[in-house]
């Protein structure tokens, strides 16, 4: 099934759902973050589409999306959390230096964590692990919902507008997702081949310390 495809059922599911469409956007976020590959953000931009042609309020709109991301973050954590202590276990059974260096991973997640929260929502494929993780890795739940909430807020805001500014029709809004996510997912790539480099380098140079 092509993005097209979606967008095209997407649009039935909202078309047929009149006023209670926002709640269908809300689900649909909300899923986006526990099965990642739903296209949310393509369901954010067909809501913005039809609150451009009056069919839904636009305020409700945005509440929706946003409330589900944040349904969807707190699920996410909440996973995190149940799978912390099994992780710390299977560290320790694998040896003194695996748990020494879950234990560093927690701490430098706990310090900059919040960071990768703020980004999570422009960040496509990943977002779902970032909760995850902080919930493993312990950072508190009233960071995760200011920082995760925030980035949502600002996303969705961002998303609603390109719909209602950029897009003149459905064919011209899935063209405009195709490109973000071809220059997101670009961005992300970037950004763990620059990991990956960083960690082969360290561990070339320690054994000469």
């Amino acid at each position: 099934m092509t993005l097209a495809d979606v967008v095209e059922t997407l649009t039935d599911a909202v078309a047929r759902t009149g006023p209670y469409a926002p709640v269908v956007l809300s689900f649909a976020s909300f899923i986006e973050y526990v099965f990642p590959p739903f296209p949310g953000d393509a369901l954010v931009l067909l809501g913005a589409w039809y609150a451009v042609q009056g069919l839904i309020s636009w305020p409700a709109t945005f509440v929706a999306v946003t409330a589900g991301a944040i349904a969807g973050a707190t699920v996410d954590w909440y996973i995190g959390r149940a799978l912390g202590p099994r992780l710390a276990a299977r560290a320790r059974s694998r040896g003194e230096e695996r748990a020494a260096q879950l234990a560093r991973f927690e701490a430098s997640y706990r310090r900059w964590g919040p960071w990768f929260l703020a980004a999570n929502r422009f960040l496509p494929g990943v977002r779902a692990f970032l909760f995850v993780a902080a919930g493993a890795c312990r950072v508190p739940y009233r960071e995760v919902l200011f920082f995760g909430g925030l980035s949502a807020a600002l996303w969705n805001a961002l998303l609603l507008s390109a719909g209602a500014f950029l897009a003149r029709n459905l064919d011209q809004l899935v063209r405009l997702f195709d490109r973000y996510t071809t220059v997101a997912w670009g961005v992300v790539a970037a950004a763990i081949l620059v990991f990956v480099i960083r960690v082969v380098r360290q561990r070339r140079r320690e054994p000469a310390q």
